[in-house]
């Protein structure tokens, strides 16, 4: 009844909304809206743009054959960066923007580091973030190592869409076979090649056979798999899409299970097109009985920034100090927030809509301080969105007949019943709103405009000591923008103190930031005395005092001094609420600053579903690891959770070492709206940015075997699988925006969350002993202590997974839990299983909860029960042995190690088994 029970939300998790970027629709079974943004950091070519269209092309066949005449490539938008000059064939973008990318063409992280990849944190069968093609790649420059640029495409394409995985491993080339053989890991099996040992100095290549290792007994590090240039098997496009053959998904018939791939690990060896076929695309779509149209493209080019700000006096406006609060943060985007070269205006409304400002370019300070003075000073009347909205279309088009692109930033703490009276004339009008929800009260269907229009969705209570008005404010920077005009956020907190008593702390200002430092100090009652000083000790006074709307502020001029600063604010009345924020920009527009983002894995969730809060820590595009992630979730009424962030690849964290920092969030406390703030820090030694190739990436070619001989391609660049570079003392905070839950209820579910899923299940020699080791999991997802481990063994993985109840046990009553993402470590001696003519023992784990509720499966661990059988040459001596007789060898394989256990078994085995560090003893149940 346990497995049961924590199983029946889980299913519910895959029907609720997800949070994604991307506004591609499925229509007719051709894929609209998909969007391919060329970085601004790209030199101008416009031979990019050519070979682009010639990939989607290629690729638009291509897929439409691999899924069985289902999918194709109806219309794409290519979007060219402000900094390529204009072109009448380049239409203004509507939607279409950087953060809705799909797939992003952008400079290597690293000199010849071309490799497709796509940015996949999730589980198997969701959507992924975006697709990562390099200048060199798109233009051809290395089809040799990757393939067609359209077979990568839509090899990444599978990832992007339908959350799949690789079927290769090159961490893991190798494995032991139930034939008694090493095979190169690959799918389908039957996909032909040789493994040689391939070295070239200059124009000199020499070939050798691949030599066994006498501690893994698999190949040498050294040694490779050459596919045959010619073969006749059709599968995988998950494995190597490149192989001219090479034409359809694994499926269920010819999918290579004993493959220590992620496709295995992640999807619970299923085939590729297992999880493509109960896709939402696949089951809303049927096959085409013609063949399909050639895609469309749309050349978009941005231009200037264009923000109308609409902001809400309605009478609600006037309690609990909202009036103010607006103004504020107002004040700060105007300030601080919004990008020189940007035209700007304002729209007040209530029971009516009034233009305050028609549209100024941003120059200098002159311009923002003409703005500031616009801003609401007394709130009265009713709440007429749509007429807030409408104004702002008209202050668009006094500037400029063509509205597409320009963006509204809505501000509103009331609900209206004609809201949804103009959800189409805004979808239609081209514009992207942004949504502030201030208050509980705030309209839920501006949410609806925000979401089809490509905006933004925040929320901030009445609880200003969050800071989470001025948080939403400094989130708007332009989608649009190179990295080096973008405001970013260094530190942002609040505190109510009595009077006399301070606000003390420090910021961190690193050497990739430093230009346009700002530094803001709010309250709400009498302004507080303000010190500020530099890492050199000198003190700053300059700041500016704004008694009227009770904030001060200070611009650092030229580029900030690198180091600690400290601030000190002390309040001079009771019951005051300080705040403080400090933003600055990259300190040099050729280094990437260090950047936080931040979400939750859908907007909309639905009691008790769990929900996951993911940060993302890089400089540029290289993951930034080993920093100190915590996000704070706040309800309408104020109830914050705090969550330390992991990037352990356990629990909530699909894979370790990533730069993405995960957790669950399943304390809710009330239906409505929830906010999401995420702090990032790393100190000196203990962060790094990684060099380390990315995970879900096309395959590299290391050559080919044609008529016997190997023909292979020029050597990638070395990289050490630990290259990393120790970055300095940082600090980032950033708002993740906003989500809403119903359904909630203190009664309906005692305990509706079993422990989370153990991914990380690893194996080493330990004497005649096998060790497991794993992350321990929660009770409550990944809060808490289990209450015990369920240990089983098969000599079958498929009655493992698919009977696992059934399946031999383990005696683990010596075996306690540890406390939630503390290591595991449990040792047991091989034994005797059931299955005739068994080539491995599989082995899994489940957790069981004080309730008795069970964990999903855990991933499987294998042990080989033979040492397999090598490529003879004159240079080996292999060691044969038959499986099921005397076995003098056991190899353990898990993906992503393997090691071998040396140890005597005759033909009848017991089980022992024991807690490390433990002498009981116990046996097989």
């Amino acid at each position: 009844m346990g497995l049961l029970r924590g199983s029946v939300f889980l299913f519910v998790l895959y029907l609720l909304h997800e949070s994604n970027p991307s506004l591609i629709k499925l229509n007719n079974n051709g894929y609209e809206d998909v969007i391919i943004a060329i970085d601004p950091g790209v030199p101008e070519d416009e031979t990019i743009i050519e070979k682009l269209k010639d990939m989607v092309t290629t690729a638009s066949t291509y897929l439409f054959e691999a899924t069985e005449r289902r999918f194709f490539f109806k219309n794409v938008s290519i979007l060219i960066p402000d900094t390529w000059k204009e072109n009448s064939q380049y239409k203004r973008p509507k939607h279409e923007s950087y953060t809705h990318a799909d797939v992003i063409v952008a400079p290597p992280i690293a000199p010849g580091r071309d490799e497709p990849y796509t940015k996949q944190f999730t589980e198997c069968g969701e959507k992924a973030e975006y697709i990562h093609f390099t200048p060199d790649f798109v233009l051809g420059n290395k089809q040799n190592e990757y393939g067609p640029a359209g077979r990568a495409f839509v090899h990444e394409w599978a990832h992007l869409r339908w959350g799949v995985f690789d079927e290769y491993n090159e961490d893991q080339p190798f494995y032991s076979a139930s034939s008694n053989k090493i095979e190169a890991t690959r799918c389908s099996a039957g996909i032909t090649g040789i493994n040689r040992v391939y070295t070239c100095r200059g124009d000199s290549c020499v070939t050798r056979n691949c030599r066994m290792n006498t501690t893994t007994k698999l190949y040498e590090k050294d040694c490779q798999f050459f596919p045959d240039k010619v073969q006749t098997e059709k599968a995988s496009i998950m494995y190597m899409q490149s192989i001219e053959s090479t034409v359809e998904f694994c499926n269920e018939k010819n999918h290579n299970r004993e493959a220590p791939n992620l496709q295995n690990t992640k999807c619970n060896f299923r085939s590729t097109w297992e999880v493509i076929s109960i896709s939402e695309d696949f089951q809303s779509t049927t096959p085409m009985e013609g063949p399909p149209p050639t895609p469309a493209f749309s050349l978009l080019r941005p231009r200037q920034r264009t923000v109308c700000l609409v902001l809400d006096k309605s009478g609600s406006m006037a309690s609990s100090d909202r009036l103010n609060r607006m103004n504020q943060a107002a004040k700060y985007f105007l300030l601080q927030v919004v990008e020189n070269g940007s035209w700007v205006g304002m729209v007040h409304f209530d029971s009516t809509a009034s233009v305050k400002s028609q549209l100024i370019q941003i120059k200098s300070n002159s311009e923002r301080n003409q703005l500031l003075q616009s801003l609401p000073t007394v709130a009265g009347g009713g709440t007429q969105i749509c007429l807030g909205i409408r104004a702002a279309f008209q202050v668009f088009k006094q500037q400029n007949s063509e509205i597409d692109g320009s963006e509204i930033v809505l501000l509103t703490d009331g609900e209206d019943s004609t809201a949804s009276s103009c959800v189409n004339e805004v979808i239609e009008s081209g514009t992207i709103i942004h949504f502030i929800a201030l208050g509980p009260s705030a309209d839920a269907s501006v949410i609806q405009m925000s979401n089809l229009t490509g905006g933004s969705h925040y929320y901030a209570s009445d609880n200003a000591q969050n800071n989470g008005l001025i948080d939403a404010f400094g989130a708007l920077t332009s989608e649009n923008a190179d990295f080096s005009q973008k405001s970013l956020q260094l530190e942002s907190k609040g505190l109510t103190l009595n009077s006399k008593s301070w606000m003390n702390d420090t910021v961190i200002i690193d050497s990739t930031v430093g230009k346009d430092t700002f530094f803001l100090i709010t309250w709400n009652k009498q302004s507080p005395d303000i010190f500020l000083w530099d890492p050199s000790g000198t003190l700053m006074n300059t700041f500016t005092v704004d008694s009227n709307s009770k904030m001060a502020y200070l611009s650092v001029p030229g580029t900030a001094k690198v180091g600690i600063w400290t601030y000190s604010a002390q309040a001079t009345a009771d019951s005051e609420t300080l705040t403080i924020t400090v933003t600055s920009r990259a300190a040099n527009s050729s280094v990437p600053p260090i950047t936080v983002n931040a979400k939750m894995n859908k907007d909309n969730n639905i009691f008790p579903s769990p929900m996951i809060v993911y940060a993302e820590v890089l400089q540029g595009y290289a993951p930034v690891l080993g920093a100190n992630v915590t996000a704070v979730i706040e309800s309408n009424s104020g109830n914050t959770t705090v969550l330390q962030l992991l990037d352990n690849g356990a629990g909530a964290d699909a894979f370790k070492d990533d730069g993405v920092y995960s957790r669950y969030f399943t304390n809710y406390t009330e239906n409505g709206r929830y906010s999401l703030k995420v702090w990032a820090h790393g100190g000196t030694n203990s962060t790094t940015q990684s060099l380390r190739r990315p995970l879900n990436r096309a395959m590299y070619i290391p050559g080919w075997v044609v008529d016997g001989e190997i023909e292979g391609n020029p050597p990638r660049p070395e990289i050490d699988g630990n290259t990393q570079t120790i970055l300095e003392n940082f600090s980032r905070t950033i708002s993740g925006g906003a989500f809403v839950v119903s359904q909630f209820s203190n009664t309906a579910f005692a305990d509706p969350y079993p422990p989370s899923q153990i991914t990380d299940l690893d194996a080493t020699p330990d004497g005649d002993e096998i060790t497991l080791t794993w992350t321990a999991p929660g009770e409550d997802f990944d809060v808490g202590t289990v209450k015990q481990y369920i240990i089983r063994i098969s000599g079958s993985i498929l009655d493992l997974r698919d009977n696992f109840d059934n399946a031999l046990q383990v005696n683990t009553s010596g075996l306690q839990p540890n406390e939630v993402n503390s290591k595991e470590t449990f040792t047991f001696k091989p034994g005797n299983i059931e299955e005739e003519n068994a080539t491995h023992i599989f082995i899994a784990i489940q957790s069981v909860d004080k309730n008795n509720l069970t964990s999903k499966l855990s991933n499987i661990a294998q042990v080989a029960l033979f040492v397999p059988e090598a490529d003879t040459s004159p240079e080996e001596n292999p060691n044969h042995s038959n499986s099921g007789i005397n076995i003098s060898t056991l190899v353990l394989s898990v993906v992503g190690s393997v090691v071998v256990v040396s140890i005597i078994i005759s033909t009848t085995i017991c089980i022992l088994t024991k807690r490390k560090r433990s002498s009981q003893s116990g046996t097989v149940f």
